[in-house]
């Protein structure tokens, strides 16, 4: 009877313990949705975020206040199309060269910026004689959105700006891709794609090697998460983002999207990037297969390399490009 008895309790106790053993799981479960919710708002919903700087102010002191000065008096062109899937109206500006080319570019924006932050570049290729085009990333400027894509969905985008470039200049067009940030990674997973003959080379400046390991970066840098809580915390974000956004993060890489690439290529990243750490520009280099040019622009922030090197950055360019565009 005894032993009965204790079996009972013993049963009862595994119960209890099985019983706070899903509970506990449960409510782990529900912080780590109500976290990645939380971060996938941060991360992947356009709205202002306190640790970008968007402001519209030029400064007589910008090494670059020329260049942006001119852009923001210069005549522009709008134009619109449908994003890739027909589901967003998207628009550009476009600024046609002083003289007749074939020679265009297109001018890819980082996270929460918009076509007019890209002035200085615009008016840095203009004085190349390239027409220039420069779209707002769907979800950012004038651009319809729901959600930012970092650069995986917007891949296609650019193809299709590329193709009313060249239906609009002619067959004869060639046309080079170029992004800083968001838009550099933007850049390299264009690469990867099926493109037109017509695009003849890419540069980037400082883009993140993939979406996972920016995050998973920002989430130490910005909000000193540790490393363990890190990993699951993504996965509830990248999961959400399936649902809402259409992709996995880890799907979102440009340096797998490189090993596609056999275009010419050049690659910018300043020395001190704390935003997205220099040591992503090694693994993207490395892992594009077409020719290639790395610059390292010593003592220059995020997407500040131009502006750190205002006379070097366009020869650089220049001499790189004109190997390939004629």
């Amino acid at each position: 009877m005894g032993l009965i008895i204790l079996k009972k309790q013993v049963s009862k106790r595994r119960h209890l313990w099985w019983r706070w053993l899903v509970g506990i799981i449960v409510v782990i479960a529900l912080a780590l949705f109500a976290a990645g919710s939380y971060f996938f708002s941060v991360a992947m919903v356009p709205s202002h975020k306190s640790f970008i700087n968007n402001s519209n102010r030029i400064s007589r002191s910008d090494p670059l206040y020329t260049q942006k000065m001119w852009f923001k008096r210069a005549p522009k062109q709008q134009w619109t199309m449908k994003s890739a899937q027909g589901d967003y109206r998207l628009v550009a500006d476009y600024l046609p060269a002083s003289h007749q080319t074939t020679r265009n570019v297109i001018i890819l924006h980082g996270f929460m910026g918009r076509k007019e932050k890209m002035g200085e570049y615009a008016t840095m290729f203009h004085r190349m004689g390239y027409n220039v085009l420069m779209p707002d990333a769907r979800a950012h400027g004038q651009s319809q959105g729901k959600y930012i894509g970092y650069g995986w969905p917007e891949r296609y985008d650019v193809r299709k700006w590329s193709e009313k470039l060249i239906a609009r200049n002619g067959q004869q067009s060639q046309i080079v891709i170029f992004g800083v940030s968001m838009g550099g990674a933007t850049t390299m997973m264009t690469s990867g794609i099926p493109l037109p003959h017509q695009v003849k080379a890419l540069v980037e400046d400082c883009g993140y090697d993939s979406l996972n390991a920016e995050l998973n970066y920002e989430a130490g840098n910005l909000y000193n998460i540790p490393q363990v809580i890190r990993a699951p915390l993504i996965a509830s974000l990248s999961l959400i983002n399936r649902v809402k956004n259409g992709f996995y993060v880890h799907q979102a890489s440009s340096t797998a999207m490189l090993a596609h690439n056999h275009r010419p290529m050049m690659f910018i990243h300043g020395s001190k990037d704390t935003f997205v750490p220099t040591r992503m520009v090694y693994q993207n280099y490395a892992a594009t297969r077409g020719p290639k040019r790395l610059w390292i622009v010593k003592g220059a922030k995020h997407a500040a390399s131009y502006a750190k090197e205002p006379h070097e950055y366009p020869q650089r360019i220049a001499r790189f490009l004109n190997q390939y565009v004629k």
